[in-house]
């Protein structure tokens, strides 16, 4: 199977914030988001862009996945965005509001003649009816691009919805886009939950992302760190039934009929087993 980079907690950052930049730098998250857009107000915008691109480029954040979300596209500073995180070479340029195939192909170009590496992958971010409809082509458009990220604030505005338990008015949203990323090979985060004193409602929002087939979720606090990264691992039980199920396959091949814990294995069950381990693997390799 190929390299799985674990992404179960990815932290917004305001890139404004000294503090937040240093302190980030100790905290348990797979992933930042070093964010220009919505933490940042408009006239710190400059600055913000200038300590999230030193922040990226310094390799002071040990595993972590680093990335710079820019202003949206359109906006007055997105052009100097793209350019300065391109330029400092983060895992990914994060960008909110993609709605389109061809949005992606303008942003790669953008990234591409502002000399981005090329390790610096695009995220692209869903948050609009438009881009929902359009989903399957944003996920497939580029292989620069290497993560859809929900936008479920903004998807829940702009459909006139409440945040609800259970999320049933973003359901539809959800399945589209989770679709669309296995569709075109690329890993989803689910969007963030906005009560951070709210812990029973943030468990059972990670259950369901995680069962509905999410690779993590993206984060507004530190605090939700911790069982974010618990809920999107595989648990110590799936770890070993994955390797008992991949012994009993491989100890029964060409017998017929395998069996393990008195159901039949079939080699789609042996490619879930492997990958419950690659991604437990992969954490182990993180965390370690």
């Amino acid at each position: 199977m190929t390299d799985v980079t674990p992404l179960r907690s990815v932290l917004y950052m305001p890139s404004s914030n000294e503090r937040a930049l240093e302190k980030a730098k100790s905290i348990a998250c797979d992933g930042l988001i070093l964010d220009l857009e919505d933490a940042v107000a408009p006239d710190a915008k400059p600055a913000a862009r200038e300590q999230a691109a030193a922040a990226a480029s310094s390799g002071e954040y040990g595993r972590r996945t680093v990335t710079i979300r820019v202003n949206g596209i359109g906006t007055e500073w997105h052009d100097d965005d793209i350019v300065a995180a391109a330029q400092a070479g983060p895992a990914a340029v994060v960008v909110p509001k993609v709605n389109s195939a061809e949005e992606v192909h303008a942003l790669v170009a953008a990234l591409e003649k502002a000399g981005a590496p090329d390790h610096t992958r695009l995220w692209a971010m869903v948050e609009t009816p438009e881009a929902i409809f359009n989903v399957r082509e944003i996920a497939a458009a580029s292989e620069r691009l290497a993560v859809l990220v929900m936008g479920t604030n903004d998807l829940v505005k702009e459909l006139y919805a409440e945040h609800v338990p259970g999320r049933a008015p973003l359901l539809t949203s959800l399945s589209l886009s989770l679709l669309a990323a296995r569709a075109a090979g690329v890993q989803i985060l689910d969007g963030v939950y906005n009560d951070v004193k709210d812990d029973e409602g943030f468990l059972a929002e990670c259950t369901q992302g995680r069962q509905m087939g999410f690779d993590g979720k993206t984060l507004i606090h530190p605090g939700q760190v911790a069982p974010a990264n618990e809920q999107f691992a595989p648990s110590p039980e799936a770890v070993e039934d994955a390797r008992g199920l991949i012994q009993a396959w491989e100890d029964g091949r060409g017998s017929g009929v395998v069996t393990y814990k008195n159901k039949m294995v079939e080699n789609l069950h042996v490619e879930s087993a492997r990958r419950t381990l690659a991604i437990h693997d992969a954490v182990q390799a993180l965390e370690g």
